[in-house]
């Protein structure tokens, strides 16, 4: 074994010529440093091969400086996106992210959320509010602060950053109803277990209750995914009466859609129009591009890390955030017959 001493914070404090206490502040605070001592610091640490004592901080602050965030999948690129924005506005408050996912499995969701209890996280991000009481419970014991995110529910205990899913989806199908849409079909993710997927689906009865002589032709399930979004419009033109607008829960779906669209020969959208959901990359590249919710996942992201450090900081209860979405309207949606 090596003899070589394990470098100290003193030691980087001598090497880049400050004080132990910007050290740590480049270590833990880098947004409250100068550029320039930031870097001299992190020269010293880089040369001496300093590595900070994660079991000393933590017996020190009380807290690990990490928090968890658990999505139902890291497939989905709304996640990838809002997460990538959370990440980077910890990271500003010297908080490091662990993340986990679940298959939209709440059996798996339920094991994750003990998991990062167990691992000392300092704060969870969930996405949604659908989830069984005995979790809920649980995290009402652990006295931990929890926001939920990607959706906004003012009426619910634990606190929300997002949007009003149901009426996101209701302004796109006052969109669809406007241009002469009477027979509307819907491809969801499931929904038992998802009250965004819920909401938005109820969002579209809404708009639909609201007009004379429309109705929704057809709700179809599927699990998310381009192919599983072909499979489902498929089934919704085979038999019965056929729509003329589909809206679909995302945009991957919609994607999907639109493919089964061009293999059955159907114009899109002059034989029948297709809508999405999140405004992700892909609905600007399709052809044509996909009508669609706009959601600000990066700004959802990096004003829930905001809140999350202020709850663990403050161990208050900020209340919950709303913010707004816009339709994009793109070639995927016309009127009603061409």
């Amino acid at each position: 074994m090596s003899n070589r001493s394990v470098p100290t914070l003193e030691d980087v404090a001598r090497e880049a010529k400050v004080s132990t206490a910007t050290v740590s502040r480049c270590l833990n605070l880098p947004n409250q440093v100068t550029a320039r001592t930031r870097e001299r610091v992190m020269e010293a640490v880089a040369r001496l091969g300093y590595s900070p004592n994660f079991g000393a901080r933590v017996l020190a602050a009380k807290r690990t400086n990490t928090i968890g965030a658990i999505i139902p999948t890291m497939e989905n690129a709304i996640f990838a996106r809002g997460l990538q924005a959370f990440q980077e506005g910890l990271r500003e408050h010297g908080a490091t992210l662990l993340v986990a996912s679940f298959s939209y499995q709440a059996e798996l969701e339920a094991e994750q959320i003990r998991t990062l209890m167990a691992r000392g996280a300092d704060g969870l991000l969930l996405i949604g509010h659908a989830r069984d009481a005995q979790v809920a419970e649980f995290l009402r014991l652990q006295k931990v602060p929890v926001l939920v995110a990607w959706v906004y529910d003012p009426e619910r205990d634990t606190p929300s950053i997002g949007f009003d899913n149901r009426e996101a989806m209701a302004a796109m199908a006052r969109e669809v109803l406007r241009l002469g849409h009477r027979r509307i079909g819907v491809i969801s993710a499931p929904r038992a277990a998802n009250d965004r997927a819920r909401a938005r689906v109820e969002g579209i009865g809404d708009a639909v209750r609201e007009t004379g002589g429309a109705e929704v032709t057809r709700v179809i399930e599927t699990p998310y995914g381009i192919e599983e979004g072909a499979r489902a419009f498929a089934e919704m033109m085979t038999g019965g009466t056929r729509p003329t607008a589909v809206m679909c829960g995302n945009d991957v779906l919609a994607v999907g859609a639109m493919k089964a669209a061009r293999a059955a020969g159907l114009r899109v959208p002059e034989d029948v129009s297709i809508t999405g959901f999140d405004d992700i990359e892909l609905a600007t590249v399709t052809d044509p591009g996909i009508a669609t919710v706009h959601v600000p996942h990066r700004r959802m992201g990096r004003e829930a890390a905001d809140m999350i450090v202020r709850m663990v900081e403050g161990g208050a209860d900020l209340g919950s955030v709303e913010l707004a979405t816009e339709l994009r309207l793109r070639g995927s949606l016309g009127k009603a017959g061409g």
